[in-house]
């Protein structure tokens, strides 16, 4: 058997180490099982452990006392910041005169409102949903807190973990990138925020940050885009639904098309109800009155909100309020103005469906394909001013952004005449050259033939413009000649050339003047021509249709306006008072004007189309040329409406009237319909007429 080889031992190396330096070796202990033996080591080796558990822990103590300083130091000096430029900013809120929303517009579409405009069942919808115990505690939720970190270190998306008070904070002061830095700036925030805000002010200030999808900021806007209505009027029931948008809005702002989002959406619904059970705001009897069937879904979502003739609509409302209140662009596009207006829903929509079923019927795609068809149209009251309703065109959201109604851009034609017939009446006319202006009446007899010389002041026929022109020849609508003419026939048939001789004898000054009194604008008006008696002013429906409701009212003129009252944040925007009526034309004129634009609108005269209207009314078509629009303007004593149409030839350059009866076909059909939905049930009132002589000129011609 091989030999055993046996291993010096430890302490046999030891020895022979300590020999090899020449130093006595340590003696080994005697094996002789005495437990004193082997304590030296082993209390060394305990003495060495508490004294490294030591130093851990005053390391520890250390480490502790640094961090609870950084964390008082940044406490203490963390500041509550300015709120971000971009939640002050709110949309403008535009109404219809009944009170209720037309259209909200601004870069941000956000409302903000006070707590107490918030239902108190739709408030703690949102507390049951976000945070029970909101108003007791302290801004924080550790255990949040502590879920959103071990989700961050695990690679997960950062979640809120976050309290009203924390979610207030990072919308209002912070951004909303989901770091470490940011979450830990709103934690601090939201422990001092309590010493600034009230709960109340806290809670109404996340109601209004908060984003709900479809482009909502804010509770009111959101109450508006998913159920039409404002934060006032909002059921706990639907409260509980924009309750749940917060958690996911960019799912459920398209529950209307997505079957997901709706699934998802109906269970946070009843995860918001049954959290106001548990936390006592609603008992189980009233939580059964919400079975899947009551979930209140959402209107579709329609994006864009200045559709038909609401744009047209926020654009006239819009330049009053700026011209009368003095609202500049920056002020309007930082938004929060309130603005209500003039404009009556009902017959807006009546307006509209008149116009366009007319323009359907004047469209004949065989003989038409080179024309586009297009209208616009006014309705005012003429005892206040009011403008009622529009038609502007098809609407912004087909990319016709020039509104017809408030454009100055179309020659009045023929409609002119009872203008020209009003200063006539007042100032009088010269008949002969030489002497002095004698009074005119509506059996007053002028040459109605066409292509007759206009005579001016002086005696001489005027001349066309240009060298070596010939005279000047007026002529009438199809050419036609009707000899000798009262000027009480010539306007119930709208024949030209007596009007314009009129206008001559009457002079430019006084026609001017009794125009802008009658409400025309100066700068719509043309100049000095036998063509400004003829109608080529380019004077908008809004407002011939307030110039005939001066003839309708008694002669007082009322400047037409669409904006009652603006508020800003509550508090009432100065400026703006009703315009103060004015007596344009004395009333035995505007009898005289009535009596004979009623006799336009019979059976005999161009607005005989007005017939199925069994009212009293007046009212003028007109067109001076075939390149000019078609009109009707006309009148009750309730409503003045000027309605014009025309075509634009993509051939030819210009306008053309879409019928062949100057103005007494579709427009004035149009207008028909109109009146009569619009003052279905309402009283039947007569014109003040004047049977009495015409007045003596109350100014000699300049």
């Amino acid at each position: 058997m091989p030999e055993r080889i046996v291993r010096p031992s430890r302490k046999s190396r030891r020895q022979r180490r300590a020999a090899e330096r020449g130093g006595a070796a340590p003696q080994e202990p005697a094996r002789t099982g005495d437990p004193e033996a082997g304590r030296a080591p082993r209390i060394r080796r305990r003495r060495r452990l508490r004294r490294w558990l030591k130093r851990l822990l005053v390391a520890l103590l250390f480490l502790f006392g640094a961090l609870a300083g950084l964390v008082w130091y940044a406490y203490e000096t963390t500041a509550i910041p300015a709120p971000n430029p971009s939640n002050l900013q709110q949309s403008n809120v535009y109404y219809w005169s009944d009170g209720t929303v037309m259209a909200t517009h601004g870069s941000v579409n956000r409302v903000n409102i006070t707590l107490d405009q918030v239902p108190l069942p739709v408030q703690r919808d949102f507390l049951a949903a976000e945070n029970a115990d909101f108003y007791h505690d302290s801004g924080v939720d550790p255990t949040g807190i502590v879920r959103s970190l071990v989700n961050m270190v695990q690679g997960r998306q950062l979640q809120s973990g976050s309290t009203i008070t924390q979610q207030f904070v990072k919308n209002s002061f912070l951004s909303q990138r989901p770091t470490i830095g940011r979450k830990l700036q709103e934690l601090l925030i939201a422990t001092k925020i309590g010493d600034v805000y009230s709960k109340q002010q806290i809670l109404t200030g996340y109601l209004n940050t908060s984003y709900f999808g479809r482009d909502a900021y804010g509770l009111d806007a959101a109450a508006r885009a998913y159920y039409g209505v404002d934060t006032r009027t909002l059921t706990v029931s639907q409260g509980a639904f924009l309750a749940a948008t917060v958690n996911e809005p960019s799912l459920y702002q398209n529950i209307d098309s997505d079957a997901r989002a709706r699934v998802k959406a109906v269970a946070r619904w009843h995860y918001v109800l049954d959290r106001m059970v548990k936390d006592g705001w609603m008992t189980a009897a009233e939580r059964a009155r919400y079975p899947d069937s009551a979930f209140p879904t959402p209107h579709p979502w329609v994006r864009a909100a200045l559709t038909g003739q609401t744009g047209y609509l926020y654009q006239l409302a819009t330049d009053y309020a700026q011209q009368h209140a003095g609202i500049t662009d920056q002020q309007l596009a930082h938004g929060g103005y309130h603005i209500y207006t003039t404009f009556d829903r009902t017959l807006t929509e009546e307006l509209a469906t008149a116009v366009t079923k007319e323009m359907a019927s004047a469209a004949d795609p065989k003989d038409r394909k080179n024309l586009s068809l297009q209208a616009g149209a006014a309705s005012v009251d003429p005892t206040t001013g009011r403008i009622l309703a529009v038609y502007g065109g098809p609407g912004w959201d087909k990319g016709a952004y020039n509104d017809i109604a408030d454009s100055a851009g179309l020659q009045a034609g023929s409609t002119f005449q009872p203008v020209v017939l009003a200063a006539a009446l007042a100032h009088g006319a010269v008949r002969r050259p030489g002497t002095a202006a004698s009074a005119v009446s509506p059996d007053s007899v002028f040459n109605g033939n066409s292509d007759i010389e206009i005579y001016g002041a002086n005696g001489f026929p005027l001349r066309k413009p240009g060298k070596n022109a010939g005279p000047l020849l007026e002529q009438n609508d199809r050419y036609a000649s009707w000899g000798d003419i009262s000027l009480r026939s010539a306007m119930q048939h709208s024949v030209i050339t007596p009007y314009v001789q009129l206008g001559e004898n009457v002079g430019y000054p006084a026609v001017k003047s009794t125009a802008e009194a009658l409400g025309a604008l100066s700068g719509s008006l043309s100049s000095d021509s036998a063509d400004f008696y003829a109608g080529s002013s380019t004077i908008s429906p809004v407002r011939l249709a307030s110039m005939y409701g001066t003839f309708a009212d008694q002669g007082l003129h009322i400047n037409p306006y669409s904006v009652t009252r603006i508020t800003y944040d509550g508090l009432p925007v100065g400026g703006l008072t009703p315009p103060t009526p004015v007596q344009a034309i004395p009333p035995a004129i505007s009898g005289l004007v009535n009596s004979i634009l009623a006799e336009a609108a019979t059976k005999d005269g161009t607005g005989r189309r007005t017939a199925p209207l069994q009212r009293f009314k007046a009212g003028k078509t007109g067109t001076d040329d075939p390149y000019h629009p078609d009109w009707f303007v006309g009148y009750t004593r309730q409503l003045a409406t000027a309605i014009t149409m025309f075509a634009t030839d993509t051939i030819h350059p210009g306008l053309s009237p879409v019928g062949a009866d100057v103005g007494s076909d579709f427009p004035t059909e149009a207008w028909t319909a109109f009146t009569a939905q619009a003052l279905q049930g309402k009283p039947d009132l007569p014109f003040t007429v004047a049977a009495t002589p015409t007045p003596e000129p109350t100014t000699p011609r300049p």
